[in-house]
């Protein structure tokens, strides 16, 4: 493959490109070699990410020993977890978007030959995903790795959920204040991404299961040596991409697309994903329906049971074999041709991945349930998709009917939780939290742990234009389309009207009749944005629905394809 370097570093007429270069210290003998971006999401405010500054160490020097010459720059990186629970989570799914925006900049601006996407957290590998995808040059993806799981708590190993849970216990008196307090110092031991299956851990699966990350590695540990013997790999192995001519979109394709979809059905992975995904897509030129979802969902089992599904941490979840032994027992339903940053096919890199441990990976002909982890539910209240996520939610609460208390805002919702206002058999809608409407599509993280901590997580339904944790469980749905703010259904739910989710109907009914929803539509009035300049309002502006992916979305000059099943997939 041709390097785009060499037409901004040939001499004479780039010396002054090299002359800069020079003044940074390379010498002749690096600007004579591929010039790779080492793009590294490090920084002090993400525990995810508080290591990468070594993972990328190790990266550069595989890139070296392979003969290429490490370029790095740094890219933003938030905290869902810090940023859950206030106004910072506004902030939290639109920086996906400007991760995929920076790359795309610097990667162009310079002329770079290819890159290792180095990043760890929710929206920070999607977000390289789809900067990888858009660019459609060489690329790899190297993830930091789960923390460990912390002190024992409510009959599981900690982690960073179980606070707020327990802050629910301590309002309800299930729990004395040294005991929620001493939670602070044992339940996240290591650096890490958290070490549950949440959104950041799934991606990191999700990455590996599209085939741009290298096998077996999306679940090493954060704190472990290998982390950085794969971090070394990866760096050798984007150099051989690179000669080799094989560019992201050749993996980042349908049949990739669709072995991710699988696989995190497979393993119960967050319900962000479904956002995720079709953003990805999207700058493959492929729309990702949510009806793929359902379909590929629906008849994948589910292989691997993991916190919030299970007792087990993804720690846990690696060694027991990993994405690899997952991929490996579901290979009569994958791609198995499908092609990974290896150079090789999915079937040729998995095939010999073995179950280490039953009791968290399953066999294909003794998966914990037939269905897979997510499921797609439409209805009148949710007439272009919702999203729910079974393998999180008791089968004896899969259908639940009951009265509506409606919030118009995470935060008048959380007040209630914590008030005790809310009661047994109640459907909590909160609203106004979508892409437009949030804006930013908060997660409802801390309603549902609240929830779990009162005792109410068996006994109540939570319904929503926002979204969840890949950590919550209860019965909950989110992603309804069209939001509120789009004058969605969900906009003139009121108190008292009765819902129904049925998951195995794949149903989200709203037991209102047909002509009065209309009325209270022709009578609702759009509110003014909650946020008037900078960038949340330009998101407001151009973000997608839900369904869509909640990606910012510009018109193609060609247009896009449609992936919706794999007999119409290109």
């Amino acid at each position: 493959m041709r390097r785009r370097s060499i037409n901004v570093l040939q001499r004479p007429q780039w010396s002054m490109h090299r002359a800069l270069y020079k003044s940074m210290g390379y010498s002749d003998e690096d600007l004579s070699r591929p010039m790779i971006a080492v793009v590294n999401s490090w920084n002090r405010l993400v525990p995810g990410h508080a290591h990468l500054d070594q993972v990328c160490e190790f990266v550069s020097q595989g890139i070296i020993q392979a003969g290429g010459t490490p370029v790095e720059f740094g890219v933003i990186a938030a905290c869902d977890g810090i940023a859950q629970g206030h106004d910072g989570m506004h902030y939290i799914l639109p920086t996906r978007d400007l991760i995929a925006n920076d790359i795309e900049m610097m990667i162009e601006a310079h002329r770079l030959d290819a890159m290792v996407l180095v990043g760890s957290c929710d929206k920070i590998v999607p977000g390289m995903l789809m900067a990888a995808a858009r660019l459609d040059i060489p690329a790899i993806m190297v993830v930091g790795g789960p923390m460990e799981g912390g002190c024992t708590f409510d009959e599981r190993p900690s982690d960073t959920t179980s606070i707020t849970e327990a802050l629910g216990m301590l309002k309800a008196g299930k729990i004395d204040e040294a005991t929620y307090l001493q939670l602070e110092d044992c339940a996240t031991p290591t650096c890490g991404s958290c070490a549950f299956l949440g959104t950041a851990n799934t991606m990191c699966c999700v990455a590996e299961a599209m085939g741009m990350c290298l096998p077996g590695s999306a679940t090493i540990p954060a704190t472990w040596a290998q982390r950085l013997r794969s971090a070394q790999e990866a760096g050798r192995a984007i150099v051989h991409l690179l000669e080799r001519g094989i560019t992201a979109r050749q993996i980042i394709n349908w049949k990739g697309i669709e072995n991710a979809i699988r696989i995190n059905a497979a393993i119960g992975g967050s319900t962000n994903v479904a956002l995720h995904i079709p953003a990805i897509g999207y700058e493959a030129d492929f729309e990702v329906s949510m009806d793929l979802f359902e379909r590929l969902c629906r008849d994948t089992p589910y292989l691997a049971k993991i916190f919030p599904a299970g007792p087990a941490n993804v720690p846990d979840f690696h060694k027991a074999g990993g994405v690899p032994a997952v991929m490996n027992q579901l290979l009569p339903l994958l791609h198995a041709d499908a092609l990974t940053v290896t150079g090789k096919a999915v079937e040729e890199t998995v095939s010999g991945a073995k179950i280490l441990d039953s009791q968290i990976i399953r066999p294909l002909d003794d998966p914990w349930s037939r269905g897979g982890g997510l499921a797609v539910l439409r209805g009148n209240l949710a007439p272009r998709s919702a999203i729910t996520k079974p393998a999180a939610i008791d089968p004896g609460i899969q259908r639940f009917s009951g009265p509506a208390r409606c919030f118009d805002s995470e935060d008048e919702a959380n007040h209630a939780i914590l008030g005790g206002q809310i009661k047994e058999g109640e459907v909590i809608v909160i609203r106004y939290e979508g892409p437009k409407g949030g804006p930013g599509m908060r997660e409802m993280y801390t309603a549902m742990k609240l929830l779990y901590g009162r005792g109410l997580a068996l006994k109540t339904a939570l319904v929503t234009d926002g979204r969840f944790s890949g950590t919550n469980n209860g019965c909950f749905v989110g992603h309804v389309s069209p939001e509120a703010a789009e004058g969605g259904p969900i906009a003139v739910v009121k108190d008292g009207d009765i819902i129904t989710i049925d998951i195995a109907e794949r149903k989200l009914e709203l037991h209102v009749p047909e002509a009065e929803i209309k009325e209270r539509l022709s009578n609702w009035h759009r509110p003014a944005p909650r946020v008037q300049k900078g960038y949340l309002a330009l998101y407001a502006r151009l973000a997608a629905s839900a369904d869509m992916g909640a990606v910012l979305r510009y018109e193609h000059s060609g247009g896009t394809n449609t992936l919706s099943t794999t007999a119409d997939s290109p």
